[in-house]
């Protein structure tokens, strides 16, 4: 799987997200920006975004993946 799958994946599954993947193979690094994340602890945030590729990462498409997810205010104040 190439980092545009996984982009194109979280895209559609994840309306209205900016979404960032780098990483070949199985492992990948994910930066996902989007109101969805508003109002959720980290854990949730990261479940949301398990959710969409659970199936990939239990037939061993997806090995590792590593997450940043922020709301808009939050990417704003990061950079």
């Amino acid at each position: 799987m190439q980092a545009e799958d996984v982009a194109k994946i979280l895209t559609e599954s994840l309306e209205g997200c900016e979404v960032t993947v780098a990483g070949e193979g199985n492992h990948f690094q994910l930066t996902i920006v989007g109101e969805i994340f508003e109002g959720l602890s980290s854990v949730k945030r990261q479940q949301t975004v398990y959710a969409c590729l659970n199936s990939y990462i239990a037939d061993g498409t997806i090995h590792a993946i590593t997450m940043k997810t922020y709301t808009p205010s939050e990417r704003q104040k990061a950079s």
